[in-house]
């Protein structure tokens, strides 16, 4: 591994964390240095940032554990597994009803991004890799990522009004598509359905069929997540 791909400091936080065996608790910092092979002085500027942050705890004896923020990033992990396995299906029900590329994309800042696809299978398509970062400034799944989000923009009222957004040739003018909210059953907005292909082919009948598959997904995956 080269050295611009290396960050030193980083990698020794990782070997602190590592240190930790499955049914450990508690690690003295002696026991930390023994493992790691780092001195006491760098192990202690090294877990005082990872405290700070929540990835490790030190109790009032001066042992050292792991921290909450682990546990949150993990269980992000494991849901991503669950997100995918129960939107996929979708993905490809939404598919064979319209023909059209089917995706599921989150908000992320300025930006959303392509979590799931399923390509469609014409010739001619949108093509969407998953993990793609669109913009949020146009799109029909960005225009459900921000309404149901709450934002006050014009047509915004109408399409929560409506249940769905559409878009023709927005951020691309040969591009068309139709999007509609995902909740989980707490009521959490989680991201959009999309279908999304040709201009020329989401014409009424297309967008009607569109939104009726993705509500029928979106309401499946509303009872699961």
């Amino acid at each position: 591994m080269s050295t611009e791909q290396r960050v030193e400091a980083v990698e020794r936080a990782l070997t602190v964390l590592e240190a930790f065996e499955p049914g450990e608790n508690r690690l003295s910092l002696a026991e930390l240095a023994s493992r790691t092979g780092l001195y006491k002085s760098t192990i202690l500027r090294l877990t005082g940032t990872l405290a700070r942050r929540g990835y490790m705890i030190r109790d009032d004896d001066g042992q050292f554990g792991l921290g909450p923020s682990l546990w949150r990033m993990g269980s992000m992990y494991r849901a991503s597994f669950r997100l995918g396995e129960a939107i996929r299906p979708e993905l490809r029900n939404i598919r064979a009803s319209t023909g059209e590329t089917a995706s599921f994309l989150v908000r992320d800042g300025d930006h959303r991004v392509c979590l799931y696809r399923i390509n469609s299978e014409k010739p001619i398509r949108h093509y969407l890799e998953e993990g793609d970062r669109l913009p949020m400034t146009g799109g029909a799944s960005a225009h459900a990522l921000r309404a149901f989000a709450g934002e006050d923009a014009e047509g915004y009222d109408d399409v929560r009004s409506r249940g769905f957004a559409v878009s023709h040739g927005e951020r691309d003018p040969d591009m068309a598509g139709v999007a509609v909210p995902v909740y989980d059953r707490s009521g959490n907005l989680l991201g959009a359905l999309s279908a999304s292909g040709l201009v020329t082919r989401f014409d009424a009948t297309l967008v009607s069929k569109a939104v009726a598959a993705l509500c029928v997904s979106a309401e499946r995956l509303r009872e699961v997540l």
